[in-house]
């Protein structure tokens, strides 16, 4: 009667197409939603970064707007190209602001239903490599039974780990608000796609994509170059052969063109854009002073140093610049998941896993983090889930304590947003709460994971 009631269990899973179908038309409705509350509220639905997207197109679309004529060194002049950068705020690479040009020639909602087409595309991508990668080589699925039960069993649990992901307010709500992220995550989950595949060549041109539309992914290049050494020298130890691979010749082909093609990508948008791109996507981030409240602690420390209206940080004394300088959390941010990258990606199995950690990392010990900065490391829990031995009790804490930590710090930062009360102390105590809460998360993630064995790989069903 058990394996007939396990059976039943997962027959009564909808497959994936209908969960696609499912998570399309619920972010079809929100965007829809979206501009009948637009129209009506003060209080807008829509973030203010989409605002900032589509007028950047319009920068770009009609270049004598403003006089907003591209700056580069090889701008063309036959027929001159905008320049997005006249759009202030607009900190992205050019190449977004031209996906969302349909804003201004088809609908103002065109770059939403990106965003949402981009999330199928993550949960597609989702779903192939928990059926490729993950749970053919998880023991729980694979006792004694037939080939054809294993693979609906595979289905069956693929898809519900797939709907985490894709039924995720905080996934669906971000695109459907007008938040790029999506894409990134596209890339990001194309990346580690094509690096399981091994083709490493997709693979480093997907990495250096990955890194020209936001910089964060370079930290993946260290596992990923790790992952490629083990392939060859076994995955034990710090011998000799390890680090002469480490430097080999196919680690050095992975770096070169990874690099390669985000020095292509960018060198391309700076002769036609100049300088203006060079700084605002990626020089303005490696020196960013936020004093505005956010959950990262290093918030209070650069407002207790920030210049006043008359003052430059050459007034400063030594430390106070010291606080204030990003290298003050560039340094452990970077051991951190830099590090755990080179320690942990020595099997390219357990990379869903490495980059997990690595992304958690950066997240955490970010000078500026914000809601949507979670969605760079939840995109990689469906894919742990299955090699995470960790009892209900203990999934149920790392919720609470996850959830709770940024409630915790969300009420006061209303007293300060909303109220106007001056309590940037009991912020700053609430976000080193933040930061003790979610490094506890993780440390609970990290204990119960199940590192892949070569020698329990089972071939993937029919």
């Amino acid at each position: 009667m058990q394996p007939n009631a396990s059976a039943a269990w997962q027959d009564r899973i909808p497959g994936i197409r209908t969960l696609l179908v499912i998570s399309a038309v619920l972010r079809v409705v929100l965007v829809l939603y979206s501009e009948w509350h637009d129209a009506r509220s003060i209080v807008k639905y829509t973030d203010i970064d989409y605002r900032v997207f589509s007028d950047a197109a319009r920068f770009i679309l009609y270049p004598n707007l403003q006089g907003n004529i591209a700056k580069g060194p090889l701008a063309p002049r036959s027929f001159p190209v905008g320049d997005p950068y006249t759009r202030e705020t607009y900190r992205y690479t050019p190449l977004l602001a031209i996906l969302l040009l349909p804003n201004e020639w088809l609908h103002p909602s065109f770059g939403k239903y990106f965003f949402a087409a981009c999330d199928l595309i993550n949960g597609a991508l989702i779903y192939k490599i928990l059926m490729s990668h993950i749970l053919p080589h998880t023991k729980s699925l694979t006792p004694d039974v037939s080939a054809k039960n294993l693979e609906r069993s595979m289905r069956a649990h693929a898809t519900l780990l797939t709907a985490t992901h894709l039924l995720n307010p905080l996934v669906f709500t971000i695109s459907t608000r007008g938040s790029s992220e999506a894409i990134l995550c596209t890339f990001v989950l194309l990346t580690l796609f094509y690096t399981l595949e091994r083709r490493q060549s997709a693979a480093a041109m997907m990495l250096g994509l990955s890194a020209h539309w936001k910089i964060y992914p370079i930290i993946y290049g260290v596992s990923c170059i790790s992952a490629i050494t083990s392939q060859r020298v076994g995955a034990k130890g710090w011998d000799l052969a390890y680090l002469r691979r480490l430097f080999g010749r196919q680690a050095l082909c992975f770096a070169l063109l990874s690099a390669g093609t985000f020095v292509v990508l960018g060198a391309t948008c700076y002769v036609i854009w100049g300088y203006p791109f060079l700084y605002e996507a990626y020089l303005y981030h490696t020196d960013r002073r936020d004093h505005r409240h956010n959950f990262s602690p290093y918030f209070y420390l650069i407002y207790l140093t920030y210049p006043s209206s008359g003052g430059t940080s050459a007034h400063l004394s030594i430390w106070r610049q010291l606080l204030r300088s990003p290298f003050t959390s560039l340094i452990p941010q970077l051991t951190l998941s830099l590090g755990t990258g080179l320690l942990l990606g020595r099997l390219s199995a357990d990379l869903p896993f490495v980059w997990f950690v690595q992304t958690f990392s950066f997240v955490l010990f970010n000078r500026v983090c914000t809601s949507q900065y979670f969605i760079w490391y939840t995109l990689f829990i469906p894919l742990l889930v299955p090699r995470i031995n960790l009892s209900w009790k203990k999934w149920v804490m790392c919720g609470a304590v996850w959830m709770g930590t940024q409630a915790l710090w969300l009420a006061e930062a209303y007293k300060l947003e909303f109220l106007g009360d001056d309590v940037f102390f009991g912020l700053w105590v609430r976000s080193l709460v933040y930061v003790a809460g979610h490094a506890w998360v993780l440390g609970v993630i990290m204990s119960g994971y199940i590192p892949f064995v070569s020698n329990q790989h089972t071939q993937t069903p029919g």
